[in-house]
């Protein structure tokens, strides 16, 4: 059983398979979303498709790397193809890669800047004749807290990730005449390497959840994916270009 705030939506979400995009997913289908799953594992998209489909949702699976501009171009027509159209875009994949900074590599910074601020970029150009064709849409992009307080290690992901917050503004000034409304979300979540963490340094994740106001790290499906059917559903229309600290007061 679904509901209906946003049914006749189409929406394409990126690195579905696990983490942050399973949860959005699941999030956007129980409210009548049809939801297209990407990611580099097809299989991994497939069973969460199969979870969506089990409470009555809609949902495809598809195969991309984000990496690829062809493969990301391919994704979002075989998804206009599906299901007719598209009108909302969540881009959630990314790889990271921890180091000292003095010691980050070339292959680091291109790791994460391909997976995350190009194969933020690809998604947005490939969507936007279509946002345009459906009257107007919702992107939503992923900064990401290491960067914002610049955390020791994370100097090529913070280099992309910050990278994605001002290529929205941009997108969002540019796209705001089409009706494209265009958002960041800065999370705090349990995604699986924040769960490996915990299962690998439980004393250090537990302090880590008492430094937040809330002492709770972020569930994916119910604080960040309920937050994103927020940003692409018509409650929050007047929304763009702005980021969503969703970090349990950090």
């Amino acid at each position: 059983m679904t509901g209906t705030r946003l049914a006749g939506q189409t929406i394409l979400v990126t690195g579905a398979g696990q983490g942050i995009g399973r949860g959005t997913a699941l999030a956007l289908a129980k409210e009548g979303a049809q939801v297209a799953l990407a990611g580099r594992t097809k299989a991994k998209c497939e069973v969460v498709a199969k979870e969506i489909e089990a409470f009555g949702g809609t949902a495809f699976a598809l195969g991309c790397d984000v990496t690829e501009r062809s493969q990301v171009d391919r994704a979002v027509a075989d998804v206009v193809e599906h299901f007719g159209g598209l009108t909302g875009l969540v881009n959630n994949a990314a790889s990271s890669v921890q180091q000292p900074l003095a010691q980050v590599t070339d292959a680091d910074v291109e790791l994460c800047w391909r997976s995350g601020a190009m194969g933020t970029l690809y998604g947005m150009q490939a969507a936007l004749p279509h946002l345009r064709a459906a009257g107007g849409g919702s992107i939503v992009n992923f900064g990401s807290s290491t960067a914002v307080d610049g955390n020791a290690t994370f100097g090529a992901y913070a280099m992309a990730k910050e990278a994605i917050r001002g290529l929205s503004r941009v997108a969002a000034r540019e796209w705001g005449r089409y009706n494209i409304r265009v958002n960041v979300i800065v999370p705090v979540a349990n995604s699986p390497a924040s769960v490996e963490f915990g299962e690998e340094h439980p004393e250090r994740f537990e302090a880590v959840q008492k430094s937040l106001a809330l002492r709770r790290v972020g569930d994916c499906e119910t604080d960040i994916g309920r937050a994103v059917v927020a940003l692409v559903s018509d409650d929050l229309s007047y929304l763009t270009g702005d980021t969503l600290m969703l970090t349990g007061g950090k």
